[in-house]
This record gives structure tokens, sequence and C-alpha cells, in this order.
């Protein structure tokens, strides 16, 4: 039986209509997170097995650096340059073939590394050459063959398709394939109003954990349709007749019929595990070495003025989604702002004396490594916005329609628009307009690399004149 359908008749009684959509996607999400991790380390396990056989058969004790066997070693270095290679990357796992291939590129890569390294540091004559090829060879074989158990696995497992793909109509009588979730936008009262953050916010839930969108709408409504389907971060296709032309990034096919790829999703399953695991080791060590500080930051605002220490508002996230952000409380209880519909001034007489120094330094920022951790945020994205934000008399999706497609990625810590200089209030639409354009670029080029860049960047801006 399909695993798809057997979530679906599990899900449909568990949870009412709408939310168990979410979390079907979630758990199929979830599943193939651990097939890749199990994978992962059917592979790490076939590079130590191939240099523990060439160890059997040579007799040939290896190198321990640091009291680390080299098979360890080449495993731990095979994983990185396999995530970098995509060899994790849903496409990959499911053919035999190409999963085969980028399991051998990274093995090759591993290969010369250790090579350049074996003459850098004069060790030739301490190795073997016949035991590194028998090394070679037998992890080759034993990553053919783990290769092929996984992906004839992955075939049965997820007979159903290893990616969930959502069709959203206003049609009738659409001719689709079985496999895929059918949503009926009136049938589901969805409407693409992007003056509607609540209607932004349920249609993003709706489609949280999918991995791709097929549209399928009458052309009155099809420009909001396609601005709120690039903000939810998922690859989404527009079906069209085979003569149409439309701004799009790629044609793909749905079944029997023709589509236009209006985006392809600003990161693949493998690039959100990266960025994730990025967040989480760097929040830890950030957590532990500024904890004394946060200790007594909270103690000098609890002394200074009644109120909690921290200060928790709604703000705008992923997919439109909103979540609560933490920051210490540098203005005075009586005056928070919940909605933030005043923007912070550089006289404002809402700080207290210890909130105006705290925001000054950036210290008020630190309590959001716990949302970091939370799954809420992420330490580089676009800034997160509360609902009531203005730019100038405007709020800020009446500035543009492009605003909520910033929302496709977390909201971050700190940014590419930050870095550029623009923090502070968002005193007309212009201020709002230029970080936007940078929020945008950032999604369209992410990067790890990007991200490490950006954050020593911002370690120049963490005392700016504008932070206020």
């Amino acid at each position: 039986m399909r695993v798809r359908l057997h979530q679906n008749r599990i899900l449909s009684k568990a949870t009412p209509a709408g939310g168990w959509r979410s979390q079907l996607f979630s758990n199929l999400e979830q599943m193939r997170v651990m097939c890749m991790l199990a994978c992962a380390t059917l592979d790490a396990l076939a590079i130590y097995a191939g240099f523990s056989t060439a160890e059997a058969i040579q007799h040939y004790r290896w190198l321990d650096p640091g009291g680390v066997p080299l098979g360890i070693i080449m495993s731990a270095a095979f994983l990185y340059l396999a995530a970098t290679y995509e060899a994790y990357s849903t496409p990959t796992l499911i053919r035999v073939s190409s999963s085969v291939v980028a399991a051998w590129r990274a093995l090759i890569a591993c290969l010369l590394g250790l090579i350049v390294c074996i003459f850098l540091m004069h060790l030739a004559n301490s190795f073997s050459r016949l035991a590194l090829f028998h090394a070679t060879v037998s992890a080759a074989i034993y990553l053919a063959i783990s290769r092929t158990c996984c992906a004839i696995a992955i075939r049965r497992l997820f007979k159903g398709g290893f990616s969930q793909d959502v069709v959203i109509t206003d049609q009738e009588g659409g001719n689709y394939p079985d496999s895929v979730e059918v949503i009926n936008a009136a049938e589901h009262r969805l409407i693409p109003d992007l003056n509607d953050p609540v209607q932004v916010a349920r249609i993003s839930e709706l489609l949280s954990g999918c991995d791709r969108v097929i549209l399928d709408c009458s052309m009155s409504v099809r420009d909001a349709w396609i601005v709120l389907l690039k903000a939810t971060g998922v690859s989404c296709e527009l079906i069209v007749p085979s003569t149409s032309i439309y701004a799009a990034v790629g044609v793909g096919q749905f079944g029997l019929r023709d589509t236009l790829v209006l985006s392809r999703g600003p990161l693949s399953l493998g690039s959100r595990i990266k960025k994730r695991a990025f967040d989480l080791v760097l929040t830890l060590v950030i957590l532990v070495l500024t904890g004394p500080l946060m200790l007594i930051t909270a103690l000098l605002i609890r002394l200074e003025s009644p109120g909690p220490a921290l200060f928790a508002q709604e703000r705008v996230g992923q997919g439109n989604k909103t979540f609560k952000i933490y920051k210490f409380r540098s203005m005075r209880q009586a005056s928070s702002d919940a909605r933030g519909e005043r923007s912070t001034g550089r006289d404002d007489d809402r700080f207290t004396r210890i909130g105006r120094f705290i925001r000054r330094t950036s210290i008020d920022e630190l309590p959001q490594f716990f949302n970091v951790l939370l799954g809420d945020m992420s330490i580089i994205g676009p800034r997160p916005h509360a609902l009531g934000s203005r730019a100038g008399e405007q709020l800020f999706w009446e500035v543009s329609d492009r605003y909520w497609m910033r929302h496709a990625l977390k909201p971050g810590i700190t940014g590419l628009a930050q870095i550029k200089g623009y923090r502070g209030a968002t005193e007309q639409k212009e201020d709002l307009e230029a970080r936007l354009r940078y929020d945008l670029e950032y999604l369209q080029s992410w990067s790890l690399r990007n991200d490490l860049a950006i954050l020593l960047a911002t370690l120049r801006v963490v005392v700016h004149e504008n932070a206020y």
C-alpha cells in the first residue's frame, strides 16, 4: 500500500480539514530526511569498510592522525563532499545510476584530497599505493551496493512519489494525476488577497511542507496567486496552454499538460538541512558565550523599571505565518507597542536608560537566538516585521506586492539589508523598497558561503548609527 495513501487515511481522521494536509506533508519530509540520514550512514560505513578491507587484505596498518583511524577521517570527508555535490538530493537518491555516480564523484574527490595531503605532509613513504588502491576499489564497490539498495528501498517505500505535489485550482473537472493532492480554492474559501495577512498566512499554512505547487486558475486572480505562491518557499508552476507565453523561470510538464515554472523555491531539502545545522551549531556556541551577559542584562532591566525582562511581539515569519519574537525589553512596560505600529525613533521617549544602551549595542537582539533554537528564525535571513509596521503612512505590504515574497525563507537575526546599512526606522516607503530589494537578492543567491560572509560583515555593524 502506498505510504501517502496510508498517511492520508490516518490524518484525515485525526485532524480537521486542511490541517491534515500540512501534517501529511510534514511527515513525508521527515521520512525523506530519515532516508537521507540512513543513506549517509550506509555511505560512511561503506568508506570505513573499504579501508578496513584493504587493511585486512594487504596486512597494512593505516596512519591514524591524532589516534583517529584514517577510515573514519575519510568517511567524514566523504559525507561533507557528498552533501556539497548534492549526492543526497531527492532526484539523486531515487535513481540507481545517478545515486551511484554522485557517490563515486565524492569518493574520487576524497581520494584526490588525501593524495594532496600525503604530498604536502611528505608522508608518501608511509602509505602503500597498493593498499590505497584496494581501499578505493573496495569502498567504491560497497558504495555501489549500498546506494543501489537505498534507491530500490526508497522507490518501494514511496510508491506514491518521493515528493508531494499539490494542485490549487478554481477550475471544474481538471484532469489531474491520482498521486497529487487537489485543493479547490472555492471549497476552502481561499482568496489570494494581498491586503489580508490572515488569508495570506492561511494559504501558506495549507501548503506548508509540500514540494511543488501546480496552479490552475482563471486569469483574473492569476497574478495574485503567483505572488503568494512565490512567498511559500516551494517550487511552483502554472498550467498553461502549449502556445501560451508568460513570465517564468522555466518550462515543465504535469501529466499530459504543459506548465511554466514560476519559481523553484529558494532552498532544496539538502540546503535546508545544511542551513539548519549551521544555525544550531553557531547558536549553541553563542548562547554559551553570551549567557552571563544576558543574565546581567535581564537583571538590570528588572531593576530599572517594572515588568518582564523579555519583550515578545508577533512578527511575520517564513511562509507569511506569524510567530513570537523575543527581545530584551528596552522600553517602559506601559509604552510597549505590541503590534509595532509606531516606528522607533532616534530620540524615542519610550526608552529606558538601559534600553537605549542595549539597542545601541544590539544586545537587545540576543534572545532571538532562542527563536533560532525553536526553529522560528535563522541566524541569517530577512528581518521579520510586525504586522502593524508602516513605511510612512502605508503598511509594509501596501508599499509593494513583492513584500510577501521576502518570507520564502526563515527570517534572520541579521541579513543582507542590515550589512548594507538599512537598519532602524522605515520613515518613508523608499526605505522599505531598498530593504526589500536586498531581501529578494538574498533569497535568489543563497549559499552557506554567503551566510558566513554576511555573519562576518555583521560584526562590523553590531554598533551602528541606525541601531536605535
